[in-house]
């Protein structure tokens, strides 16, 4: 009877497993193993009897796990189904296999949503990484839950998941970078930046559940986002360089609202064009970023938008005039789309660079950066104080300055050799102006004035300054900085001027009392030049200090004794006041006949606000005519000359 018994219930079995019963055929199993409690072990083989019967019990469960294997690997299996067919391989002591089976029948949907998906990828080139992103992170976080639920918080089973999910997104990123848009073309950087933005919000969600992505995301992205960065830059330093591709229909239509057209009217167009263009590209790109891309690859996004500008610096150097011009540079003068010869189109260039510098560019990049703040998707610890003041956007500020500063002083530099050197290459600033011993000490003279080529030196300034004054009309910022640097380079090429020292040096070249006045003098009359004309440096200061101290050791040296040749330093700095208050006075108030063509004083140019006294202070006066110019905090605070010997 016991043998008919098992027979029958070997019939059941094979009855319900042919009818995909799975519960009952569970049930069915279960109840044999519990009526011979040897099944559950390695069992007694030493009966014939048992042994056939486990052999036939081992026969039809591993038959019903075949078949639930068979169920999860349907392409049409309902979740349902899915569940169901696991939890029995469970009863069956086949978790590890369940489980490896719930990863592989998730992942095997996700593989079907993405191919057919796929094909219109190229008809959404920007926003499919979003969509795919979506897909893959719901998934993701279905079977996240669905682990739990059948097979609790087993930390064998998680670490399966995080494995998998690690996998799947790898697979992810080579799809996205497969499916992206050409790196150089214009939607490349869209669809990088949409995809970060969805990759890491999604990963971000399943925090809460356990599963921390967003490293492992941002490590497998950062060599897409780089190529892509790379060759967009690429792209974008090419074109903005390229003043022969300029949209006319593009530009006419947003000029009107640029300020930069306010220099449409005073420089050539072409230059105007380029810096329009340079901003569209600019804007181009920034339009593009999304809050989480600015927020992991900002800094990286900062220094190529500087190194972008830094190349326009370059372009723009070129386009002025350059005291090697007539050297062999003829591989620089192929590159030179326009040059800008007359003062008022070298301020337009300049005063252009400094808008795009001082305003537009960082107007475009904080409104973008600011974005990371306002974005609700973004978790508080990762947000940033005000984007105006972090570390990254102050650094790209100083990087951005340093590369204008390029520029403007390839301006003063060659604007200031102009003024020195003739055109025969002779200097007109040299040490022969202070050997001369004729004339009476300058303490005694009613009229002290300083030497020619330094009242050249403050017409040149004023000429300038009147210029700026109509090309930079509201700019007054860019106008003390560029007049300021101007006599700060004047200053510094005296001071490094080797040959006009060995002069002084030259044991063989009589020197005289007169002469350290008159250097010392002239020195003076430069800083009150800039106190005067409202953009007081203290490098200028610095400068004109390191040269008097120079001086003075240097004709102590030669036994003219500083203590009995020179006044206070107080008369210096009066006289040189005075000084300025004559020269503005016209032909009357000094000699300029000696003064060459290129030197020339334009007097009628010039307006002084009152016949102050010699006593007073001119540089209390605020601005005339000549400086169109305010006060400036940018600018150092004037500063007197202490005892050189102290």
């Amino acid at each position: 009877m016991q043998i008919i018994g098992k027979q029958y219930s070997w019939r059941i079995l094979m009855f319900l497993l042919a009818e995909h019963k799975v519960e009952e055929a569970i049930e069915a199993l279960e109840a044999g193993e519990k009526n011979c409690p040897e099944l559950k072990g390695p069992g007694d083989t030493s009966s014939m009897e048992l042994s056939s019967y486990r052999s036939e019990f081992l026969k039809r469960r591993s038959m019903l796990e075949d078949q639930l294997i068979e169920i999860t690997e349907q392409p049409v299996v309902s979740i349902l189904e899915l569940k169901k067919a696991l939890s029995a391989l469970i009863k069956l002591g086949k978790g590890p296999l369940a489980h490896q089976l719930l990863l592989k029948s998730y992942g095997s949907r996700l593989q079907k949503s993405i191919e057919l998906f796929l094909p219109s990828c190229s008809v959404y080139p920007k926003t499919f990484p979003a969509t795919l992103s979506r897909l893959l992170f719901s998934i993701i976080s279905v079977t996240t839950k669905e682990s739990g639920l059948i097979f609790g918080d087993n930390p064998v089973y998680t670490n399966r998941v995080v494995q998998w999910a690690e996998w799947e997104i790898e697979y992810f990123v080579r799809l996205v970078k497969e499916n992206a848009p050409s790196s150089e073309t214009v939607f490349a950087l869209g669809a990088a930046s949409n995809c970060v933005q969805a990759s890491l919000t999604y990963s971000s969600m399943l925090e809460s559940q356990g599963l921390k992505l967003s490293k492992l995301l941002l490590v497998l992205l950062l060599p897409y986002i780089e190529e892509v960065l790379e060759l967009n830059f690429r792209w974008a330093t090419r074109a903005a360089l390229d003043v022969t591709e300029i949209d006319e229909s593009l530009l006419l239509s947003t000029r009107s609202m640029s300020p930069l057209s306010a220099f449409a009217t005073l420089s050539d167009s072409v230059l105007v064009d380029s810096g329009m263009k340079f901003m569209d590209i600019i804007e181009d790109i920034l339009a593009q970023l999304t809050p989480m891309t600015v927020l992991h690859f900002g800094a990286n996004i900062l220094t190529r938008i500087s190194q972008l500008f830094d190349k326009y610096m370059d372009m723009l150097i070129k386009s002025l005039p350059s005291p090697s011009d007539d050297d062999n540079l003829t591989e620089l003068k192929e590159v030179i789309h326009f040059r800008v010869e007359t003062d008022s189109e070298q301020l337009a260039l300049l005063g252009l660079a400094f808008i795009i510098l001082d305003e537009l560019l960082p107007l475009a990049v904080i409104k973008v950066w600011s974005l990371k703040n306002e974005s609700k998707e973004l978790e508080s610890e990762n947000t940033v104080p005000n984007a105006s003041i972090t570390a990254e956007l102050k650094e790209w500020k100083r990087s951005l300055q340093h590369s204008f500063d390029k520029l403007r002083d390839h301006f003063c530099r060659q604007y200031v050799l102009t003024f020195i050197y003739s055109r025969q290459g002779k200097t007109r600033l040299n040490a022969l102006i202070y050997l001369s011993g004729e004339g009476a000490d300058l303490y005694w003279d009613s009229d002290p004035l300083p030497s020619l080529p330094f009242q050249a030196l403050f017409a040149k300034l004023q000429q300038l300054a009147t210029v700026a004054g109509d090309v930079l009309l509201g700019k007054e910022k860019i106008q003390k900085i560029l007049l300021a640097r101007l006599t700060e380079t004047v200053m510094m090429w005296l001071s490094e001027e080797q040959e006009f020292w060995d002069v002084f040096e030259d044991e063989s070249v009589p020197l005289c009392p007169l002469g350290l006045q008159q250097l010392i003098f002239d020195m003076h009359f430069t800083v009150e030049i800039a106190h005067f004309a409202g953009y007081p440096s203290r490098h200028v200061h610095q400068i004109a200090s390191a040269i008097i101290a120079r001086a003075i050791r240097t004709f102590s040296a030669r036994g003219i004794d500083p203590q009995s040749a020179l006044p206070e330093d107080e008369w210096f700095v009066e006289t040189a006041k005075i000084a300025i208050n004559k020269l503005l006075l016209g032909p009357s108030g000094s000699d300029t006949s000696e003064i060459d063509e290129d030197h020339s004083i334009i007097h009628d140019e010039i307006v002084s606000d009152s016949d102050e006294t010699a006593s007073s202070s001119l540089s209390s006066i605020e601005s005339f005519k000549s400086f169109a110019s305010a006060n400036m905090g940018e600018l150092d605070s004037p500063m007197y000359f202490t005892n050189p010997d102290g």
